[in-house]
């Protein structure tokens, strides 16, 4: 048995050995179940990272969106498993799919302050780190508009920073990210930005 829905039988129950058999057995990695989901994002679902890398090393495509738009790129960012990010960077991930919110991987990761995920994506070649999502927010936006303030997202905002991120783009209403950061009271977010060139308004 080597086909798709064994694959996801054997995610189920952790059955890392038969995976390992499938594969050797030219598995289709590629064809979907009913949510659209591939045995790569079904893997990253049930958090078998594991197994994930293994799909991966083995030529899963890290690009393939299920119903929700999630790809397994996007998914992992989201989640902060960063050991699967690293592996779709080196397996041609692709910077230019969104998630259902119009965002990047980078977003969602700053948001949840995934530290780990926004240093490797700021320092991936061509990622967009000012990619605006459909809130009209980009990550350094949402990592104070949305984080937990000071202790939780100064070591994001200023990984975002060193990563080359544009301190003065504003929301969609005309507010810079120094001025929400003064709004909220996060003084150490604030004072980053300041020392990075960033404006009040």
């Amino acid at each position: 048995m080597t086909g798709t829905i064994d694959l996801f039988r054997c995610i189920d129950d952790g059955n890392t050995g038969y995976i390992k058999e499938a594969l050797t057995r030219n598995a289709n990695l590629e064809r979907s179940n009913p949510e659209g989901q591939t045995p790569l994002l079904y893997a990253l679902y049930k958090k078998q990272l594991p197994t994930a890398l293994l799909l991966i090393t083995h030529g899963a495509n890290v690009n393939a969106q299920d119903t929700v738009l999630y790809t397994p790129f996007l998914y992992a960012g989201a989640q902060g498993f960063a050991t699967v990010v690293a592996a779709c960077l080196e397996h041609g991930a692709d910077f230019n799919i969104f998630n259902r919110y119009g965002g990047t991987a980078l977003i969602p990761a700053a948001e949840k302050a995934h530290l780990e995920v926004v240093q490797l994506l700021v320092k991936a070649p061509g990622f967009p780190v000012d990619h605006v999502n459909n809130l009209g927010w980009t990550a350094l936006l949402e990592a104070i508009i949305l984080g937990e303030g000071d202790e939780t997202h100064a070591p994001v905002v200023a990984a975002l920073i060193a990563g080359g991120c544009d301190v003065n783009l504003p929301d969609k209403k005309g507010v810079t990210p120094l001025a929400h950061a003064q709004q909220l009271e996060y003084p150490k977010i604030a004072a980053l930005l300041k020392s990075a060139g960033a404006l009040a308004a």
